[in-house]
């Protein structure tokens, strides 16, 4: 019970230590309520504002706030245990029982097993008739910190009595020759630049404090011989996403420095993504990356060289090269297959701007096709291609008499009539996947591959760096409204998208953070719709079976 409904002591020395009790007990209440306030902030801020996002300074400062509060209780809580078990202290104020967040250990972490000895006679008699009946087990959490070692390859002579010839073990290869660093150590330097984002002159200051100097230039020489040593691999790599029946490609600008100019330029990456989970196949996804320094179609060409079968791709004439027949056999040795994401994002970029009913027919006319390829996301491609020619080539046909019959109705020269043949223009590319199960309606697999590559690290303020600029956002019910789907489902899934995936927040007239999409969020929010209502139809078959089915 809490102190405040306890009596009164009368003596003095006992009531001093009573007002100490209960000022302690104020204390851990308030700082209990103050935590609560901050919980309450951020959880308000991701329910209406950027979902897992925590790179606003503000949510960054709520998060301080909640560190330490809890770092303050805690300590009020240790300092108040290690006091109420003093002989004659008094008793502890009752703290309000706080919420496990406890989450069991991981199985992969190797265990180690410490056995306390038990007492040699019984404590109570002093028999040493002592039986073992049960053991009581308790996981601690413990971090064993990463270090440096050497490791010294001894080799011996040995000389021959007989003849006097002399043998020696060979060296084992090492990554770099005639260099110092194992091969264990070149991974974690390369995992902690290209994974962890950490710099070289930081990782130089880090290696510092144990005790090892290993200068900048000397873990960069390494980095550029790693880079060498693993092209082989890449190259495999690319090797076999170009090898798949059909594959994706897209490219991005990026900014490259430039030295000397004190600015940076633009280059061009491009991807290859080999991606075929989607039509049940066994054969592991891959992406390749290649770097450019501009966007001529030649190096689409090269990269694309070694291809065959069907390219998803957008249209940027760089291609089209690809996709002329062979001047000996007169074979296409690629065919390409049209993203609907693209075609899609036309006609909603224009109702957007001026809510149009035909782009907004024509969008849930789209809508109704993209709802097919829900349902078979994951079947084998001879169930795709089934349903597509009975369900998806009679909304193709009715979408494109409608489109032809509207660019008869409006002005030819409008940006609506530009999306409409944006489509017509492509139609045939864009209806291909109808012919083969293993193909797909989007290009959407190379975008979300090239995305993570092209963002730039979001740092405060002090660090220099922003994020590109973001020319449209579209707000949550608006992109409900655009897609057909109910406001609340588009809720569910946005609250498991990430700020890479293109969900971020924006502020009403009233200062109200909704959420809102990028271009490229739309696009990936169909892919997350798609995942969502798979995943909750398997959880409500799982659930329709009896225990013993």
């Amino acid at each position: 019970m809490s102190l405040a409904t306890a009596e009164l002591p009368s003596d003095p020395d006992a009531l001093r230590a009573f007002a100490a009790a209960l000022q302690a007990e104020l204390y851990a209440k308030t700082l209990h309520i103050e935590k609560l306030k901050a919980q309450l902030a951020t959880l308000r801020r991701a329910r209406f504002g950027q979902s897992s996002e925590k790179l606003d300074r503000q949510i960054d400062l709520l998060e301080l706030i909640i560190g330490d509060l809890e770092e303050a209780e805690a300590a009020s809580e240790a300092r108040h245990d290690a006091t109420a078990a003093m002989p004659g202290a008094m008793p502890a104020p009752i703290r309000p029982q706080r919420v496990g967040n406890r989450r069991p250990l991981p199985d992969h972490l190797p265990r180690e097993v410490i056995t306390h000895a038990g007492v040699c006679a019984c404590p109570a008699c002093g028999s040493e008739r002592l039986r073992r009946i049960s053991d009581d087990e308790r996981e601690v959490l413990e971090y064993v910190p990463s270090h440096f070692k050497v490791v010294v390859h001894v080799r011996p002579k040995l000389s021959c009595r007989d003849c006097e010839a002399i043998t020696q073990p060979t060296m084992p290869s090492l990554p770099i020759e005639r260099g110092r660093p194992g091969q264990g150590l070149i991974a974690h330097v390369l995992v902690s630049k290209y994974c962890d984002h950490l710099p070289l002159n930081r990782q130089s200051g880090i290696y510092a404090r144990e005790g090892v100097d290993l200068d900048r230039s000397t873990l960069a020489d390494w980095v550029g011989r790693a880079a060498w040593l693993v092209a082989p691999v890449a190259e495999r790599i690319g090797d076999y996403a170009r090898a798949g029946p059909a594959i994706h490609a897209d490219d991005t600008p990026i900014p490259v420095q430039d030295p000397g100019r004190g600015r940076t330029k633009s280059g061009r990456l491009w991807v290859v993504v080999r991606d075929e989970g989607t039509w049940g196949s066994p054969n592991p996804p891959a992406a390749f990356y290649r770097y450019s320094p501009d966007r001529k179609g030649e190096h689409a060409q090269v990269l694309l060289a070694p291809a065959s079968g069907f390219l998803h791709a957008d249209a940027y004439a760089g291609f089209d090269k690809l996709y002329e027949p062979d001047p000996i056999t007169g074979h296409q040795r690629l065919e390409p297959v049209a993203c609907w994401a693209h075609a899609r994002r036309e006609l909603f970029d224009e109702h957007a701007k001026t809510k149009s009913p035909i782009a907004r027919q024509a969008l849930d006319k789209i809508g109704a096709i993209f709802t097919v390829e829900r349902d078979i996301n994951g079947r084998s491609a001879e169930v795709r291609l089934a349903v597509r020619q009975a369900q998806s080539v009679p909304l193709l046909a009715d979408l494109k008499d409608y489109l032809e019959a509207s660019l008869g109705r409006i002005s030819r020269k409008g940006d609506l009539a530009k999306a409409i043949r944006y489509s017509l223009n492509r139609w045939k590319a864009l209806c291909r996947f109808t012919q083969d199960g293993r193909l797909e309606m989007t290009n959407n697999a190379a975008e979300r591959a090239i995305r993570p590559l092209t963002l730039p690290p979001i740092r405060h303020q002090t660090g220099g760096l922003t994020v590109a600029a973001i020319t449209r956002v579209y707000t949550l019910p608006l992109a409900a409204e655009m897609l057909g789907e109910d406001a609340e489902l588009l809720w569910e899934v946005y609250v498991d998208m990430e700020p890479e995936d293109g969900c971020l927040w924006v502020c009403g007239p009233d200062d109200q953070q909704i959420p809102a999409f990028t271009d490229f969020g739309l696009e990936c929010l169909t892919d997350f719709i798609r995942e969502h209502k798979a995943n909750r139809g398997r959880v409500k078959m799982m659930a329709g079976k009896s225990p013993g089915s």
